[in-house]
Parts: structure tokens; C-alpha cells; sequence
């Protein structure tokens, strides 16, 4: 089940000034036996008996001893702290910069550290950037006091911000904005508003704008709206994006002049942030305006982007995705409507089956929207315009309704119960759209759970029976119990575990046998620990404790991190797991040679990959999977625009993999756009999913392996949307 987290959807960005990618140790090529054990204690997750630490600590060769350093960073146990320590005042500036990576690295730790380890991180981190005189080693301390999120770190950064043009600002304030992102604005709330709003000023270096600007949407403070509202005219457009983002987190409906213009920006990601705002802003309206409210009047420019993409310009969906992916309040019913209509009227002309597959979801997409509103799955049953599969369709509404808010159908009328559709003419001769008729608002759907689901959780498709089960989650209701029960013996294992999180939900006692016999299965499918864990918290209370304690033992380090969650909520006090030794037959691939390309084949053109060849596992664990012809036919199933664009499940829900996992190797390399990264749901969790960034994500820094960068084709990263097909994937090796 690997996916990004959810937190990371906000697709908040920053830009340094240049990729400052650290490589491996450079040993001219030849193999080392040290450095080879190395690498297999780091993927075994092994200390190999106390030998690692040693190395790190007092290897005569820095090579080596920085090498232990960066294999101590990426296995995360907290009883390594006085190696880092230790090498954060070695003489060699390389392994001074390992161990401040590494001390970066244990402050990410999945499982959060102990108050006194953060201390004493905190203390070194800040005695030895007080004193590092080598500018990549100090801008490598600032980021890793940045991802602690201390108030002595957040002390300390503040500090480096100021002079603005000095030679620190940009890179604090970006670390300042890594440590709000994880601790919360409130971490940031004493950094002087004068001081990061001097940081945006157009006379400043591209890194300190953006810095600068990424710490105030960080810090999410109203009183920048002036300084927000200058910086989405710069010209960079990833600070124009970013400007765009924050200006919907802290502004409202007076500045909708101020973004309006926005949704023609020559980037369409920019436009999709702007979009985005605008339909936060449009919930402030009054239900009584209706038309008139300025952000709805502001969005009907998506009528004219509806006919890019009609002419084959993809990337153009991109603001109606993120418009969808936001939501509006019943009042933009009409102009979902009027969108609708445009996308009919657009896929009448279309010229290729690939923008049709385009046209047909963003109709799906809208009606998602549409039902999401009312709480009721009505509008996707004949969306699509009869492209897109019922399982596509109905998941798609099912996952929508789930987050259904009754308040924001309260505001103004509804349309009546008949879904707005051309899915009954042929595909190429799309009839108009009807409109539909206004009626009184039906409450229906606010008084009761998601009642339509129930009959779903028996279909064929395990996508809607997983869709299903989301909605049930959010808006149980009795009538469900029985059904969800069945299918916790279910085959499908995605399915069971979901359907044993509902069950804990339901609060179904009834369930507990079968979520027990489904427990049981855990040591040989992790995947399914942390649904299983929250059925077993919730319906056996403290009874649930004795088998969470086991599962600290696991072998596989997100079982671990899931036990020591529930049982530091079940029991109130912290609880931290131990760094478990895989064995030496663990599945391990074999590594991707230096130069290794992927490119991956779609319709809308073809995107090469140069793989990281300080992640060559990982890099090789996808360069077996292309061999086999794994990704033939995989779609990319989830694109938050301005964000990341990913694929890689054969499931197609994010559920989905191989059937193994590998080892994260954290990699120094920054998340900059074109970037290619492993989605992860835990610690070691990788396997088939993948992620292109569309602009830079420096919270994923470090938490999620960088695995290679584009190297052509990023228009077509730009260009795709959910559902878009990935022909083959063809394993290639660059030049020099």
C-alpha cells in the first residue's frame, strides 16, 4: 500500500538556487570490500555487531567513515546519536556533512524520538553550525535543524535570516519552513514579519524570494496578504505558485483581483494554484450571492481552458483538477454545469482518442465534485461520456462523497436528483448537456450516513468495494455491519484490511474474530498492520496490547512503527520499537549500473528518467520490474496538480504493488521539479509506486528516496492526468 501521506496534497514548494545534490563517496570505480559491507549491513538494516559504529566513529579513511555515516542516517535507530555526534566535529569537511546529514535524517526518524534526543540533537546541530566554517557543511546543518523542528533550532535559523541578502537567509528560511510544515505555524509565530516579508523583495536572489516565500505560506500568517499579493507577480513562477497557494490559506474574497489573473498565467501550474485559492475563497461567500460571488465569477475562465485541452493541450486540465480536488459550495453548481457542458462540447471535436480519455475523466472529475456537494452518488453514474469504466466511476464518486461537509450544502439550493450526463449518446456524438432544474435542498444526505455504499461492498470490482468502504468509514451506518464482516475473509487483502478499519469504525464486536484470523496474517503481510491495528485498538481496547507488543519484534520496520503508535495511544505513554536485523536472504534486486535511463511510453509523448546512482537498489528494483513488463498498461492514478503526478500501481487505486518492498535509501539529492521519488506508506515500504514532481517539495526531503530526475519530457510530466496510460517502460543507459 504505498502512497504519500495526505498531509503532503497541499503541494506547498520551494527553489534553491541550485541542486545541491551531494553524490557517494567517490572511490575511482573499484570495489572496496568495506564499502560493500557497508552497503549490505545499511540494507539489512544491521549495525553489523557494533562494526558500523565503529567505522562511522573512528575510520581512518573518510571515505569510508563518511560512507557508515550515510548508511547510519538512512537506518534511523537512535542508539547511533554519539557516532553522528562525533562526526560533526571530525576534521574532514565530507565527514562533518555526512554526519549532519545523518543527524538530519534521525530527526525524520517514522517513529518520533525521545524529548532527550531531541535535546541533544539540538545542542549539537547548534554548537557546530555556530563554529562550520565550510559553506556546504553549514547549509547542510541548517537543513537538518530545520527537519528536528526544536525551538532551538527554529532560535537559530531566525537568526541566520537576517541580513536578508546574506549568505544564510535563503537556506534558513527554507528550513524554517520544513520545520513549521512539521511541527505547525505555531513553531514559527515569534520570526518577525518585517524580517521574511524583506526576503520576498524582487531585488533579491531567486533562493531568498522563494525562501522567503515558502516561509510565510509555512507560517500562514493573515497580516502578509500585502506582502503575498506583490510576490504573485514575480517572475519566477514557482514563487508565483507558492505566493498564489498562500494567498488562499490566509486571504479571502477581497483579493480575488489580485489572483484572477493568475488563471492565465503562461505556467498552467500556476494557474492550478490560483484555481485552487479561488475555491477556498468561494465557501465565504454568501449563500445569497450565488453568481455574484467574485471567486465563482473569477473561476468561469476554466470555460476557456476546457478548450485547451480539446486541442490537445493536457496540461490546461490541470486548474479544473485542482478546482475539483478543492471542492465549491453548492452555490458553483451552475458553474459545474456550465463546465460540463463546455467538456461536451469539446470532446464532440476532439481529434484523438487520448484527449477524448482526457476530456472524459475531467467530465468524471466535475461530477465527482458535483455529488460531493450533496453527499448523494448521483452525478458520476453517467459521467464520461461513455469512456470511463463503471468501477473507474463509481470509486472515483464513492472516495468524493466520503468527505461530503453538510454545512457547505446548506448554502444554497441544490440540483434536483437527476445525474447531468451525456453518457447515453455514442461516445464521438456527444448530446448537450442538460442543466437540470432547481429545487429546495435535500437534506437527505445530512441526516444519514452513506446508506448508497452499502449495496456496493458486494461489487465485482475490488476498487469500488475498497471505494465503498472509504465512504462507509467516514459516514457509517448499522445497515453496513453484516456485509463488511464478509469481507473481512475476503480474498483480497487490500479489501480485508480495509474492511477490518471500517469494522473498528462501526464499533462491530461482532467483527472481532474475523479481524483477529486477519491479524494473524500480519507477520506475512505487513501491508495489512496498520488497518488491523486500528480494528483491534478499537473493538479489544487494552485486550489488543499483548499482540501489538509482539509485532515490535517485526521484522519489517512499518509493523513496528504501527505498533508503537497504537500502543502509545492505548496506553498514554511513549512507546518506541527497536531496530530489528533483516535476514541475509532478504529480497534485495540487483543494483542499477550507473547511467541507467528508464523511459516511460505514453500517449502524450515519452519522459526519460536518469536514475540516482546513490539509490541504486532502488533504481534497480524498478529496472527489474520494466524488464518484466510490469508497468504495461499501469496508469498514473493520482495527480494533484502543482504537486506530483503518480503511478505505478497494477491495482490503480493507490493499494497496489509488487508483491515485496525494499529498503529506503535516502539520497542527498533535493526534491526540485522533475524529480523522481518512491511513494512510501511507512519506513521501508517501497515497491512499485512512483512520483514526478512538478515543482519543488523540500518537506520530502530526505523522507521519501530520490530515485532519478527527468531528463526529457518534462512537458509530458506536465501534461498527464489521472488515467493516462504508460505504454511500457524501456531501460536504457545515457551516454556520457
Amino acid at each position: 500500500m504505498a502512497r504519500l501521506p495526505a498531509a503532503v496534497s497541499t503541494g506547498l514548494l520551494l527553489l534553491t538556487a541550485c541542486v545541491r545534490a551531494v553524490p557517494p563517496p567517490d572511490v575511482g570505480g573499484r570495489p572496496d570490500p568495506v564499502l560493500e559491507r557497508i552497503a549490505d549491513w545499511e540494507d539489512r538494516r544491521s549495525l553489523g555487531g557494533g562494526d558500523l559504529v565503529r567505522l562511522a566513529t573512528a575510520a581512518p579513511d573518510p571515505v569510508v567513515r563518511g560512507r557508515a555515516l550515510r548508511a547510519l542516517g538512512r537506518i534511523q535507530d537512535v542508539t547511533t546519536l554519539d557516532a553522528v555526534r562525533a562526526g560533526l566535529t571530525a576534521p574532514d569537511a565530507t565527514v562533518r556533512d555526512e554526519a549532519a546529514f545523518a543527524a538530519g535524517e534521525l530527526a525524520l526518524s517514522w517513529e518520533p524520538l525521545p524529548e532527550d534526543v531531541r535535546t541533544s540533537l539540538t545542542e549539537a546541530l547548534t554548537k557546530a553550525e555556530s563554529t562550520e566554517s565550510e559553506p556546504t557543511v553549514r547549509t547542510t546543518l541548517l537543513e537538518s535543524l530545520g527537519k528536528l523542528a526544536t525551538p532551538g533550532a527554529v532560535e537559530v535559523l531566525t537568526a541566520r535570516l537576517s541580513p536578508p541578502d546574506g549568505a544564510w537567509a535563503g537556506s534558513a528560511a527554507k528550513a524554517l519552513g520544513v520545520a513549521a510544515r512539521k511541527a505547525g505555524a505555531p513553531l514559527v509565530a515569534q520570526v518577525p514579519l518585517a524580517t521574511m516579508v524583506a526576503l520576498t523583495e524582487s531585488a533579491r536572489p531567486q533562493a531568498v524570494r522563494y525562501g522567503g516565500a515558502y516561509l510565510l505560506a509555512t507560517a500562514k500568517r493573515p497580516e502578509a496578504v500585502p506582502a503575498l499579493s506583490g510576490c504573485v507577480g514575480d517572475a519566477d513562477p514557482d514563487v508565483r505558485a507558492l505566493c498564489a497557494k498562500s494567498l488562499g490559506d490566509v486571504g479571502g474574497v477581497a483579493d480575488v483581483l489580485v489572483l484572477a489573473p493568475l488563471l492565465s498565467d503562461a505556467a498552467p501550474r500556476v494557474a492550478a494554484e490560483a484555481a485552487r485559492a479561488l475555491a477556498k475563497w468561494a465557501v465565504k461567500c454568501q449563500a445569497d450571492e450565488g453568481p455574484r460571488c467574485p471567486p465563482l465569477g473569477a473561476l468561469a475562465r476554466l470555460e476557456s481552458q476546457v478548450k485547451q485541452v480539446g486541442m490537445g493541450n493536457a496540461a490546461w486540465g490541470h486548474p479544473l483538477l485542482a478546482v475539483t480536488q478543492q471542492g465549491l459550495p453548492t452555490s458553483g453548481q451552475p458553474l459545474w454545469i456550465r463546465l460540463r457542458l463546455a467538456l461536451a462540447e469539446a470532446d464532440r471535436v476532439a481529434t484523438s482518442e487520448e484527449i477524448h480519455a482526457d476530456l472524459a475523466w475531467l467530465d468524471c472529475r466535475v461530477a465527482a465534485a458535483m455529488d460531493r456537494q450533496t453527499g448523494e452518488l448521483k452525478q458520476v453514474q453517467g459521467c464520461g461520456f461513455g469512456r470511463v469504466s463503471e468501477p473507474r466511476r463509481l470509486s472515483l464518486g464513492l472516495h468524493e462523497v466520503a468527505k461530503f461537509t453538510p454545512v457547505l450544502a446548506t448554502l444554497s439550493p441544490l440540483i434536483n436528483g437527476a445525474p447531468v450526463s451525456a453518457a447515453s449518446s455514442p461516445p464521438n456524438n456527444a448530446a448537450p448537456v442538460s442543466s437540470g432544474t432547481l429545487s429546495p435542498p435535500n437534506n437527505s444526505a445530512q441526516t444519514s450516513g452513506a446508506v448508497f455504499a452499502v449495496p456496493l461492498l458486494g461489487h465485482a470490482s475490488p476498487l469500488v468495494r475498497g471505494a465503498a468502504l472509504d465512504a462507509l468509514s467516514e459516514r457509517p451506518v448499522p445497515e453496513a455491519k453484516a456485509p463488511v464482516r464478509a469481507l473481512i475473509a475476503g480474498d483480497d487483502a487490500v479489501v480485508a484490511g480495509l474492511a477490518a478499519s471500517t469494522a473498528g469504525k462501526l464499533h462491530d464486536t461482532e467483527a472481532l474474530p474475523a479481524v483477529e484470523a486477519l491479524a494473524a496474517r500480519v507477520p506475512r503481510e505487513p501491508d495489512l498492520a496498520e488497518s488491523v491495528a486500528g480494528a483491534l485498538v478499537a473493538l479489544q481496547g487494552r485486550a489488543a496490547e499483548p499482540r501489538l507488543r509482539e509485532w515490535l519484534n517485526h521484522p519489517h520496520a512499518n509493523v513496528r512503527r504501527v505498533a508503537a503508535e497504537s500502543l502509545t495511544a492505548l496506553t498514554g505513554a511513549p512507546v518506541r520499537s527497536a531496530r530489528v536485523e533483516l535476514p541475509p536472504d532478504t529480497y534485495r534486486p540487483p543494483p542499477a549500473p550507473p547511467g541507467t535511463t528508464l523511459t516511460l511510453r505514453t500517449r502524450k509523448g515519452d519522459i526519460t528518467v536518469l536514475l540516482e546512482r546513490d539509490a541504486p537498489l532502488t533504481g534497480g528494483n524498478l529496472v527489474a520490474l520494466a524488464k518484466q513488463g510490469y508497468f504495461r498498461g499501469i496508469t498514473f492514478h493520482r495527480v494533484v496538480p502543482d504537486f506530483v503526478a503518480q503511478g505505478g500501481d497494477p491495482r490503480g487505486d493507490g493499494e497496489g504493488g509488487p508483491g515485496h518492498s525494499i529498503r529506503c535509501e535516502m539520497t542527498r539529492r533535493p526534491y526540485t521539479r522533475g524529480v523522481v521519488g518512491m511513494a512510501l506508506s511507512g519506513k521501508d515500504t517501497g515497491g512499485s509506486q512512483f512520483f514526478f514532481t512538478h515543482a519543488p517539495q523540500p518537506h520530502l526531503d530526505g523522507r521519501y528516496t530520490v530515485f532519478g530526475e527527468v531528463v526529457a519530457g518534462m512537458d509530458t510530466v506536465d501534461a498527464l492526468l489521472e488515467g493516462t496510460v504508460i505504454d511500457d517502460v524501456i531501460v536504457g543507459t545515457r551516454v556520457p
